[in-house]
């Protein structure tokens, strides 16, 4: 029974033990793409299978409970998908790949392992874990332009990974200076009675911190234009999504840790969620490098997300939960698109989709339609998550925050519709026709239905949100 408990974590770990020695032979990247992919369907069954599961392990510092669970599923198909599209991976040279695909497993592995960890330590692990695997994927990428933009931007990463990981550790080892413990169970209890001491918030904003990073809020979002812009297509799109749902549910797990009554985070909240909305919109107003774009408007999308942390109840974390899944399918439809649209693995202009309604009617279809859900258009996700999101805000009691992130919605509007308008009106000119698989073309339908469906009927998985939230509350 302890066995199932860990099951997702032992088929990633036995399949990046699979996927090592795969590497150190001479086996080309279509083999191992088919281990990973196999490996990454088998993860989704597993965690299918633990969803109910409870229980915990390695002396309590593991928890196993339907919130972790429900997380590593969404993530386990998060990574399936992102598999299921990258087949031809044109950014990445054959030789490479099976090392390429090594580390994007070990990578969802420590994101797996995350969001069980309820002890500070096993905690700094797993973010390690899969955050170097990241640093190595970003300058995976060939060098066809010769502009090696990968290199600088892998150093970036790196470099302000290394910042937030420093301020992480500073944070935690606060919270075990004033408590004796590095337990969350036993930390609660006592940093419920010390949310007056300013030393107590300082430690949990500084910890917290660790997870901005991840999530790209303002002021941790430095890395994101030049990552998103310098690493391939496909690990931009592993990138922009999987990750975020963990850093998603790790500040749930940790914002439980304050009350209602320590105000001095809130506000942090309010004044990050603001910076991240207003700072991510207006310059992704003047991108012109698709990637790019969706970097700033990712850090509008961490604003939008910290709304519901801001309420400091169930509702509102439920509410994050529901938008974070939502973005996860809205970014994954959107790279899909990139990746297929791309003839070399080369990044793409907003301009270069001109005419796509032509050269593949799907595509441009799941394009238009990861945009305006995005954008907060209904019937889309992206409209139903944002409303669960101002509405909770705002009964909340914090009005001047729905105001502005109201303002924000609407300035989002005009970049997301702008790629719609060239998708759509624009001449295709020279541009070839796209081929899309069979299997692309199933993902890509299933993104679109996913999205439209959330948002049609949003009750079934808010419910399992709030269910995931309740049992670590």
């Amino acid at each position: 029974m302890k066995l199932m408990l860990f099951a997702p974590e032992l088929v990633l770990l036995l399949g990046s033990l699979v996927l090592f020695f795969v590497s150190t032979g001479k086996v080309g990247g279509r083999k191992a793409r088919t281990i990973a992919l196999s490996l990454a369907l088998i993860n989704v069954l597993a965690c299918l299978n633990g969803l109910p599961l409870e229980g915990s392990l390695f002396y309590n510092a593991y928890q196993i409970d339907f919130f972790s669970q429900f997380i590593k599923l969404i993530m386990a198909m998060g990574f399936a998908v992102v598999l299921l599209f990258s087949t031809e991976l044109k950014g990445i040279e054959d030789r490479v790949r099976p090392e390429y695909y090594l580390f994007l497993t070990l990578s969802t592995l420590g994101l797996t392992m995350l969001v069980s960890s309820v002890e500070l330590l096993t905690m700094f692990i797993a973010l390690e874990l899969s955050s170097y695997s990241l640093y190595i994927l970003v300058p995976m990428r060939d060098d066809r332009t010769g502009l090696r933009m990968q290199m600088e931007s892998a150093i970036k990463y790196i470099l302000f990974g290394v910042v937030a990981t420093g301020v992480m550790l500073f944070g935690m080892s606060y919270l075990f200076g004033l408590t004796g413990t590095t337990y969350l169970a036993e930390l609660l209890p006592i940093l419920h009675q010390m949310m007056g001491n300013p030393a107590a918030l300082i430690a949990i904003a500084m910890v917290l911190g660790g997870f901005f990073f991840k999530l790209a809020v303002f002021p941790f979002h430095s890395w994101v234009p030049d990552v998103y812009q310098g690493a391939s297509n496909e690990t931009t799109a592993f990138i922009a999504s999987v990750p975020k749902v963990a850093a998603v549910a790790m500040l749930i797990r940790l914002t439980a840790m304050a009350t209602p009554e320590g105000q001095a985070l809130v506000i942090l909240l309010i004044v990050l969620s603001v910076c991240s909305m207003f700072y991510g919109n207006l310059v992704a107003l003047q991108q012109t490098d698709m990637k790019r774009m969706l970097g700033f408007s990712g850090i509008a999308h961490a604003g939008y997300v910290l709304l519901g942390l801001v309420t400091m109840q169930e509702v509102g974390y439920a509410a994050s939960l529901y938008y974070i899944i939502g973005y996860l399918v809205m970014n994954l439809a959107a790279f899909l698109v990139i990746c297929k649209v791309s003839e070399h693995g080369e990044n793409l202009a907003v301009d270069d989709l001109g005419g796509l309604y032509q050269r593949s009617p799907l595509l441009a279809l799941t394009l238009a339609v990861s945009m305006f859900s995005m954008a907060g258009i209904p019937p889309f996700v992206g409209f139903m998550g944002k409303f669960m999101l101002l509405t909770g805000a705002y009964k909340a009691g914090h009005l001047p925050l729905v105001i502005m992130a109201a303002i924000n919605t609407a300035i989002s509007i005009y970049y997301y519709l702008s790629v719609v308008r060239v998708t759509y009106s624009a001449s295709p000119e020279e541009r070839p026709v796209v081929v899309v698989g069979g299997v692309a073309k199933a993902v890509s339908v299933a993104l679109v239905m996913i999205i439209i469906a959330m948002g049609l009927f949003p009750d079934s998985l808010l419910q399992l949100a709030t269910e995931a939230v309740r049992a670590i509350l």
